[in-house]
């Protein structure tokens, strides 16, 4: 059985929940999944929480966001160990986000580690061997678009795709709810015994967070067509209609959410928008 030690970055907050978890694979020759953020207190514990005869052999990013992958090049020059992930922070993107791109729209401001450069990139599917231990990367894009999941048997390491403490936050155009979608169908077709997430406890049932998470997305897309039934509006205005308890601070990411709902919902023909896609535009029901 593997053996994996979760060291959890000391940087809660209402969007890392407790804090991040960087994960410890294997014994001897041992990769670390997600770094963590750019802290010398976590570099610390982590370097701490390996045994002496251990040698860090890769560095796994699940994605490109600082809080995840910011603390990668110390540790990499820590260690010599080299960086593996999909690639820089905006690979991985659909036509339609690159489209958007070109026509103005930006993100919202989530922590993007735009200097993020990994020294090897991972193909989907493609298998990393530490002795006897084997990981293979799956592109699960949706909460961005070069999201990387790590499969271990059937262990799998979630980073922000499948967390058990809340929803992903889908924020285009680094996030994509059609992708998101997509890959969570994927990840279903497999039975896993347990997930790891970048955030929050570990998912002992991940079927049941699966189909909760599927279910859950597709009732905020019904609340989103039932309010654009009842009157036009932006993304935020409509977010200011569904989500009614949610704390006022959280409300622009439920905005950046239901954005990603109105593309995805664009895309499928059932809204339109009033010119060119950008926070502020105004959708209409299809």
């Amino acid at each position: 059985m593997v053996q994996v030690r979760r060291v959890r970055a000391a940087n809660p907050s209402a969007m890392t929940g407790t804090g991040t978890n960087s994960y410890i694979v294997g014994t001897g020759h041992v990769a670390i999944i997600d770094p963590g953020p750019d802290d010398p207190a976590h570099l610390s514990a982590l370097l701490a929480a390996l045994h002496p005869d251990e040698a860090v052999s890769a560095i796994l990013v699940t994605h490109a966001h600082l809080d995840h992958s910011a603390l990668a090049p110390r540790l990499s020059a820590q260690t010599q160990a080299p960086i593996h992930a999909f690639g820089p922070a905006q690979s991985g993107r659909s036509n339609t986000m690159k489209s958007l791109v070109k026509m103005g729209l930006t993100g919202g401001g989530e922590g993007v580690d735009t200097a993020f450069s990994p020294d090897h990139f991972l193909a989907d599917g493609q298998e990393i061997n530490l002795g006897g231990l084997k990981i293979t990367a799956l592109h699960t894009p949706g909460h961005m678009g070069g999201h990387l999941c790590f499969a271990c048997g059937d262990i799998l390491f979630s980073g922000d795709h499948v967390m058990g403490w809340a929803s992903s936050l889908i924020s285009p155009p680094d996030g994509d709810m059609g992708a998101y979608m997509a890959s969570l169908d994927r990840l279903l077709t497999q039975v896993w015994q347990q997930m790891l997430p970048g955030h929050g406890e570990s998912i002992d049932d991940p079927t049941a967070r699966l189909r909760e998470l599927i279910a859950h997305r597709r009732q905020r897309e019904s609340e989103v067509l039932t309010a654009l039934a009842t009157a036009p509006g932006t993304a935020a205005q409509l977010a200011g209609r569904i989500y009614t308890t949610t704390p006022a601070q959280l409300i622009p990411a439920a905005a950046r959410n239901v954005l990603a709902h109105l593309i995805d919902l664009t895309e499928r023909n059932l809204a339109q928008p009033e010119g060119a896609i950008g926070a502020n535009t105004v959708f209409h029901c299809k």
